[in-house]
């Protein structure tokens, strides 16, 4: 089931994506067509209510009629999107996770998982503008599996850990490299305004299967800049929650940055590296999770 959340005058309501474009909002359709059971109606209401919510409104959305011009079906370009995970407890990301990636900085692969984090004033959606801080010159996209926790965990093993996960979308983990390398802690260069865009769909585990053997890719102003597979995770999915979950106990609606693959303006060559502008737009793309796209701005603040 792919998931969206959908802007609605400052809050996040929930709409499913159907085929051929097709978003219906569940909030819309509740006011049409009443529900014989509970159905809910936000993003994190699906992800906490486990696999009692997501079967409810599996149910609810499959005897829904979608045509004949119900104002609960819309098309893709008619919403505003929001982040498609809107409040998680933690932002966890893993950095240098990708063995082109650390070759290309050169960097040596990590013995452990590098973790850091990110706030909820990183998130915004799909299609929504970014201003460029005007605190960096330097600001470099990441494409990025993210992975959404759907039940409490701790301690979990490796050979478990992918049953705690509820779904899985894209992210463009933006970098300030400038900010982010001026000390040993790389936090402010990941935490500016709206530097984790997440979306457009959060995908159910059940339709991703293996997370790692998924192609991954960015472009830039229609140049594809990285092209690779999560396979080339240094630690992959499974190996990543089960270590978070040994020092933290991970919540539903969590999610996990999972790093990115090479390509990054940071790993070319110094007379090479062109950093983003305003005008400037980038596409995330992750198969089965479909296309993230965001254009950037002047910072009029």
């Amino acid at each position: 089931m792919k998931l969206v959340s959908i802007s609605k005058q400052g809050r996040n309501a929930l709409g499913v994506a159907a085929a051929n474009g097709i978003i219906i909002d569940i909030e819309e359709a509740l006011q049409a067509v009443k529900a014989e059971q509970e159905v809910p109606t936000t993003v994190t209401a699906v992800i906490e209510g486990g696999d009692a919510a997501l079967a409810a409104l599996r149910s609810y959305v499959d005897a829904l009629p979608v045509d004949g011009g119900a104002a609960y079906v819309r098309g893709e370009s008619d919403i505003e999107w929001g982040p498609c995970v809107t409040e998680p407890n933690k932002i966890i990301c893993v950095g240098l996770n990708y063995r082109k990636h650390a070759e290309e900085t050169n960097a040596p692969i990590p013995e452990y998982p590098i973790l850091f984090n990110k706030f909820n004033n990183t998130l915004t959606g799909n299609l929504k503008d970014i201003a460029v801080p005007k605190v960096t010159e330097k600001l470099d996209y990441e494409a990025e599996l993210v992975i959404v926790i759907g039940k409490k965990t701790k301690y979990v093993a490796k050979e478990d850990a992918l049953s705690h996960v509820f779904g899985y979308c894209a992210v463009n983990d933006l970098s300030a490299r400038d900010l982010q390398l001026r000390t040993h802690q790389w936090l402010l260069g990941k935490t500016c305004d709206d530097f984790s865009p997440l979306g457009p769909y959060l995908v159910t585990a059940d339709e991703v299967g293996n997370p790692n053997d998924l192609w991954i890719k960015s472009t830039v102003n229609g140049e594809v800049r990285q092209s690779s597979n999560t396979s080339d995770m240094i630690f992959h999915c499974d190996e990543i929650v089960s270590y978070v979950s040994q020092h933290m106990t991970l919540v539903p609606g969590d999610i996990i940055l999972t790093g990115t693959p090479e390509g990054v303006v940071l790993g070319l060559p110094p007379e090479q590296q062109v950093y983003l502008k305003p005008g400037d737009e980038v596409t995330i793309e992750i198969e089965k999770l479909g296309a993230l796209t965001n254009r950037f701005v002047a910072d009029q603040g």
